[in-house]
This record gives structure tokens, sequence and C-alpha cells, in this order.
């Protein structure tokens, strides 16, 4: 069995890992470090939770052990496709590099400029960054990237399917054409054979597990939900998914809720709290603060459930996640494989769940063509799916508010009607047409000889006959 010390690493670099307390390296780590210490380009695919970060990280402090970084000019570049991923690469380079003189500098959104200025300033040996905050301070001038020996693009397939293209060709092409270039990636889309074949020169492929597959330490289950009523189907899908928590019991540790829409994240992070559940929402649009702070109440047990978007399926290094929950089917089938990664991680074993509505079929056919097997089906925890759920004031929109039109409708139609009865004994009156203004007065009101419409304080004058006024 090969170990860590049969890879020719920097000694330095074997006490740190010795200290975090690895001894064997896994498959992609004795299949990747070899050709990269070599100098060669290297393509590597393995499914996620299988330690692709220090594939890549263990070699990259190796090399760069000897030298110096000139200001501005970094002499390596990891990109990520998120912030908590760069997050998590910078956390590693920090537990294998400690006793190596090498600086890095994280570059990432939410993040002050002038922070991130003063690191680049300095010189940096390894810069990890996400491509949008990199390419702002290119174009700002405070980054030059011609000197760049190494560079490595993680979760390659996740930065294609996110729209990073043009910035990744963007980036290479500032960078150095004799640089090394390590892509590192759970699954391999067509589209990145041609990507390869751009910018990799003759890789080193390391292909540790077929591609796409689930962890077989992983227990999937999926329930089929059609809602009772299509304006009832949000609400009672939230239900079913209380009842799933519920019903794993003691054996759910901690667990994340993987939605597709911002929106829904926190939605549903709302709705487990208004019930009872430690609960919270991460996705990209929240402050980066906010973010880091989730996350790090996530990871050491301070909360049980993490309602996340796609933005937390790549990187999260959590070891102990016990479940994970599929909201939504993802609308990419690669994503199911990266989201259920979460869990059974480091040889642990881990449930995956999923709630499939009917206009998801589609998505979840496609999800088991690409894993080549069929997820189970699992009963749904609530008896029946038409049972009314209970109202969530919390989370509905409020009601639309009615037009004056509208109110006055509902007013005539919530008046008192007359019993049919009654109505039927009345002589039935014809009004009568009139040709005179809208101040006239009616038949009745002329021959009554009453003067209408002057109240109580009438002057006396106004009531005396016209032969009155005239003797007068």
């Amino acid at each position: 069995m090969t170990k860590f010390s049969d890879l020719k690493l920097n000694p330095k670099v074997l006490k740190a890992i010795e200290e975090a307390g690895y001894e064997t390296p896994t498959p992609i780590q004795a299949g990747a470090i070899p050709p990269a210490l070599e100098g060669q380009d290297v393509l590597g695919i393995a499914q996620t939770g299988t330690g692709k970060t220090a594939s890549f990280t263990l070699p990259l402090i190796t090399l760069l052990a000897r030298g110096r970084a000139r200001a501005r000019m970094p002499r390596s570049l990891v990109l990520c496709p998120t912030r908590e991923l760069a997050a998590q690469v910078a956390e590693n380079f920090d537990v294998y590099a400690k006793h190596v003189k090498l600086t890095k500098a994280l570059l990432i959104g939410g993040v002050s400029f002038n922070e991130q200025d003063k690191l680049i300033d300095k010189g940096v040996d390894v810069l990890i960054a996400t491509p949008g905050r990199l390419l702002d301070h290119f174009e700002r001038g405070k980054l030059i990237l011609s000197d760049v020996k190494i560079m490595v693009v993680d979760e390659a397939d996740r930065m294609l399917d996110m729209g990073f293209i043009p910035d990744i060709e963007r980036i290479f092409g500032l960078t150095p054409f004799t640089r090394q270039t390590l892509f590192f990636s759970a699954t391999m889309a067509s589209e990145i054979e041609r990507i390869t074949n751009t910018f990799l020169s003759a890789p080193a492929r390391v292909e540790v597990a077929r591609q796409a597959t689930t962890g077989e330490n992983i227990t999937q289950g999926v329930v089929m939900f059609k809602g009772s009523r299509k304006d009832r189907e949000a609400s009672e899908k939230r239900r079913v998914l209380r009842a799933m928590i519920d019903a794993e019991g003691e054996k759910l540790t901690n667990a994340i809720i993987f939605c597709n829409r911002k929106m829904d994240v926190d939605i549903v992070a709302k709705s487990l709290k208004k019930y009872g559940y430690d609960a919270a929402p991460i996705h990209g649009d929240l402050d980066q603060s906010q973010r880091t702070r989730t996350l790090e109440g996530f990871r050491n047990g301070e909360l049980k459930i993490l309602v996340a978007s796609d933005v937390a399926a790549r990187g999260l290094d959590v070891p102990s996640v016990s479940h994970v929950f599929n909201f939504d089917v993802p609308s990419h089938a690669e994503d199911y494989v990266h989201r259920i990664g979460r869990t059974g991680r480091a040889g642990r074993d881990g449930a995956a769940m999923m709630i499939c509505v009917p206009r998801d079929e589609k998505n979840l056919a496609d999800i088991e063509a690409l894993v080549q097997k069929q997820i189970p089906r699992i009963d749904n925890p609530v008896a029946t799916s038409n049972d009314a759920a209970e109202p969530d004031s919390a989370e509905e929109p409020a009601p639309k508010k009615r037009s004056r039109s509208s109110s006055r409708r509902a007013a005539k139609t919530d008046a008192p009607q007359e019993p049919a009865e009654a109505a039927a004994a009345k002589p039935a009156e014809t009004p009568r047409k009139s040709s005179r203004g809208k101040g006239s007065k009616s038949d009745s009101e002329r021959g009554s000889g009453k003067v209408v419409g002057m109240g109580d304080h009438m002057p006396s004058f106004i009531a005396l006959s016209f032969e009155e006024r005239r003797a007068g």
C-alpha cells in the first residue's frame, strides 16, 4: 500500500501531513501527486469527498518550497468556482504549509479590496481566487499574472457550468504558455474535453472512479410527491420535508437541505425555524461575513441543519454530515452527485433523500441515467398528500389588496339579501323615466306640498304660499 512518504513530497510537508493525522493517500492523491511533482499537466477525475484538494495542494507546496514571489506577481494560481471552496483550499494550504515559508492570498468577493491589495503588494506564492474577483484586481492594475508557474482549476466542470468559460479563457491568456496546469473535478462533461485539449498539454489522466458515480456507502431514496392543489403544493412539500426529518430520529445528527432557488432556501429555512428546527440559510446573495458565520456554526456543531443553494454543494468539507435532503430535484444531473457527496465522507455511512414532484420527473430520469441505477422509491411519511397543510403565515405571500371597485362589488355581495317570499309579496314597481335633470323632484315630492331638501333650518318666508307673499 502506498504511503505519503513514497510520493517524494517535501519532508516539511510530510511532517504537516503526519501532524494532521493522515498516513495513507487516497486513490486520487496517489495517482495525481507523482505526475504533478514531475511537472506534467494533470486531469484528475474523482467523485467528491475523495481528497482532490490535497491532490494539488501537496505537490504545489513542494514545488514552490524554494524561491520567493515578487510584488503583485504570484507564483501559482488556484481558481475556484465559489467563495466557500476557495476558503476551504486556503484552509488546506495553511494546514499543509505550516512548516514551509510560503505566503498566500485569498481573493473572493464580499471582502475589502484594500486588505487584499496589501497582501498582493507584499508578493504571494499561492493566489487562491474566484474568477470574478481575480479579474477585478487585474483590471485595477493591482495584479500581474506573467510569473504564474502552476495554475490549478478546481471543480472544472462546475466552472464551465456556471458560465465561467469566457473568464477562464481570458485568465489562461494572461498566464505564461509554459505554465503547468492541473484540472480537478468530480465529473467530466463532454464539452470539457475541448477545454482540456486547448489548455492542457499531454495531461496525465487520473480517473479513480467511473464518471458521475455515487458513493456505495450512501443510502439513497426519493419520495414521489404530488400536492393536493397547485396553490398548496409548496406548503405541503415543506410538510413532507419536516416529516422526513422527523422519521430519521436520532440517526440524523446534522443535515444539509438543498434547494434550486435562493428564494426557496430562505423560505424553507424560515419555515423550519418556525416549527422549532435548528436551521439557517446559506446562498450567494447573503453577506460574506454571514455566510462564514453560518458555515462555521455548522462545522463546529452549533447549527444542526443547513439550508443551501448549490453554492455549498462544492467544497463544503464537513466530514460528519449524516444526511442530505434534496428539497428540489437538481436541474443538472451532475449536481446530484455533488450534493449527496456532502454525506458519507471519509468512509462514513450517509443518507441522501429527495422529494420529486411531477414536473421534476424528467430531471429524476436524467439523474438515474447518469448514475446508471434507479434511486429507490420510499413511502411518503405524511399519511396522505391531500391532507390540508398547516398554514404558515410567516412564509406565504400577503393577500392582495382589493381595488375600490372590487370592494364595492364585495359589499353588494355581502349585503343582507331580502327573502324571496317577501320580495314576491311586494307589488312590482315600475320606474318612470324622466327627461329632467338630476335635481328634479319626483311626483310624490310635488304632490305632498312639502319642501324637500332644506332640513330643520328652513327660513320661514319660504314656507309662505305665493298669494301670502303677494299680499305681504
